[in-house]
């Protein structure tokens, strides 16, 4: 640990110390349940399987604070205590033992400020969750446990009220806060913190939440967690008090944006680190708000048509930079599509669960169905930097100008986008067609890579040089549910879908139509799953290219049968 880092422990360690709890301490108020866990994810933690962050470290006795993390994703999961809500989703009488043990534990070796989980949006999620399953755990508890309990609240509530600015802008703040809050409102003597968090969570609703319902991160899940700590903090204002405007007004914006990045399955769009959301947590959480079934068509920059049963979401805008870009992706136009209830062309998706190599690599323009210009990404990750006490990598050198304009025919909903991304090194911009017909049966689609002036054609010749060319891949990515053949002989790529539904992709271009392998990510998973995408490849060797091609559905999904004929 560095200088700093020991100088920073020794500081709350020192302040939490001196700071006094009320003497008259005790849970006042026992809020709602407000999240459901996963009962098969607590079965496999009752049995001593630890499966957090992509990574399984099997310890079937002693304390999970025994174990030595594979990971500082895992360690966080496991300081930040959510799988308290897969113990109490399970409901056995063993899982609430374990509970309690395990939650003692951790009071016991780490109270005071020590260990790594007191950064202050993990320590909001962790007071939360202890906070809201009191009333399970203390009943079972002899009087000095439950002394013990009241002891680590307090402290950690007590930590949230000195150092939650800490906590980076957006969701970690906003766990910061809400946790801030619920300690305010469920702690006897702790009233006063119910005030400080609602002037607190008003300035981050206001700041946060853009006009447009979304956050500077442009991550789907991210929104969806956002809104979901939004939606708890009005509940507990609700019970309690008057619920602070900007946060109503933060949660009407944000749901029709997170309805126009929903696909037709169900599942959020995967982008910029985000995966496709907890299930069940997106229905919660847009029940919640008193508002109409609306979808926003341009959301957090993302373009997005829903025709039929298909949808598209199409990323058309500059990703984000700085502190806002740790897990950002270089995905400039690159899309989305769901048939009905199957993912039909996917990003590969958040890698950090397996590793920095994946997390890395999962931020790739190659990593998403889009085009990619001599083996480059649209947008570059830099080098490491510190934020707060975690580092990140942010994205840098990315695309100065994306444009997109929409627009609606008798016949088609049409997405016209461009970016500059691959101006500066090789003098080319992407342009991208996707006309969706009202149907939602075909998507026809035309990539362009454009050297608009007498500059960038310089730039082209120079990245040129002796080759014929500069080579280019369009990548269609498919999810790994669905299966493909390719057909030479007609330049086609048949896919099926698990409901029975047949697509054919064709292109009209002379470009190389492929069959590749690719792979999907999924933090709940262990390992990357298989699959394959769709590539076209080529050369440019003019100062202009244009690569068409359409998706097609040829059968429609089965009818569901009756399962008493």
């Amino acid at each position: 640990m560095s200088a700093q880092g020991i100088r920073e422990r020794w500081r709350r360690r020192l302040a939490m110390r001196l700071s006094r709890p009320p003497r008259d301490r005790g849970i006042a108020w026992h809020p709602a349940p407000r999240d459901s866990g996963m009962p098969g994810r607590g079965r496999q933690i009752v049995g001593g399987l630890w499966h957090m962050a992509g990574q399984v470290v099997d310890a079937p006795d002693g304390s999970p604070w025994d174990i030595v993390p594979p990971s500082t994703p895992f360690e966080m999961q496991l300081h930040g205590q959510g799988w308290l809500d897969d113990l109490m989703a399970l409901g056995t009488a063993d899982a609430a033992v374990k509970a309690q043990r395990w939650t003692l534990d951790w009071m016991r070796r780490f109270r005071g400020g020590r260990g790594p989980g007191w950064d202050a949006s993990l320590t909001g999620r962790r007071l939360l969750r202890q906070i809201d399953h009191a009333p399970i755990l203390l009943p079972g508890m002899q009087t000095r446990e439950q002394a013990v309990y009241l002891d680590a609240l307090y402290a950690q509530a007590t930590h949230l009220r000195r150092d939650w600015a800490e906590a980076p802008a957006g969701l970690p703040r906003m766990e910061a806060l809400t946790g801030l809050l619920f300690a305010g409102l469920s702690l006897r003597g702790m009233a006063a913190l119910v005030g400080e968090a609602a002037v607190a969570l008003s300035e981050a609703a206001d700041r946060d939440i853009g006009a447009d319902g979304g956050i500077a991160a442009r991550n789907p899940e991210a929104l969806l967690e956002t809104a979901m700590l939004i939606g708890w903090a009005i509940d507990g204002f609700r019970a309690r008090s008057d619920v602070p405007v900007p946060l109503r007004a933060a949660q009407g914006r944000i749901a029709p944006t997170l309805r126009a990045l929903t696909h037709a399955d169900g599942g959020l769009a995967r982008f910029h680190g985000g995966g496709r959301g907890r299930p069940g947590r997106l229905d919660r959480v847009l029940a919640a708000v008193a508002a109409p079934d609306d979808r926003a068509a341009q959301a957090m920059g993302f373009a997005t048509i829903s025709r039929g049963d298909t949808t598209l979401v199409v990323d058309a805008a500059p990703p984000p930079t700085g502190e806002h870009s740790g897990s950002a992706h270089a995905s400039t136009l690159a899309f989305e599509m769901t048939s009905g209830p199957a993912p039909l062309i996917v990003n590969c998706g958040p890698g950090g669960a397996h590793g920095p190599d994946w997390h890395r690599a999962g931020r790739a323009t190659a990593s998403h169905s889009t085009l990619s210009l001599d083996g480059h990404s649209s947008a570059r990750v830099g080098a490491l930097i510190p934020l707060g006490r975690r580092r990140i990598a942010p994205l840098v050198q990315i695309p100065g100008r994306v444009d997109c304009q929409r627009a609606d025919t008798s016949r088609a909903a049409i997405v016209l986008a461009r970016h500059d991304g691959y101006v500066p090194g090789h003098g080319l911009t992407h342009l991208r067609r996707l006309a969706l017909s009202q149907d939602g049966l075909t998507l026809e689609g035309e990539d362009s890579l454009r050297a608009m002036g007498g500059a960038d054609r310089a730039r082209l010749d120079l990245a040129r040089g002796d080759a014929p060319g500069v080579a280019f891949d369009i990548r269609f990515h498919l999810h790994p549910d669905s299966a493909a053949s390719c057909e030479e002989a007609t330049s086609a790529v048949t896919i099926t879908l698990p409901t029975g539904e047949v697509w054919t992709f064709r292109t009209g271009s002379d470009a190389e139509l492929s069959l590749a392998a690719s792979v999907y990510l999924e933090p709940d998973r262990l390992k990357p799953r298989p699959s394959l995408q769709v590539v076209l490849s080529g050369r440019v060797v003019s100062y202009a290219a244009t690569i068409d091609w359409t998706l097609t559905r040829l059968h429609a999904a089965d009818p569901p049968h009756d399962a008493e004929s």
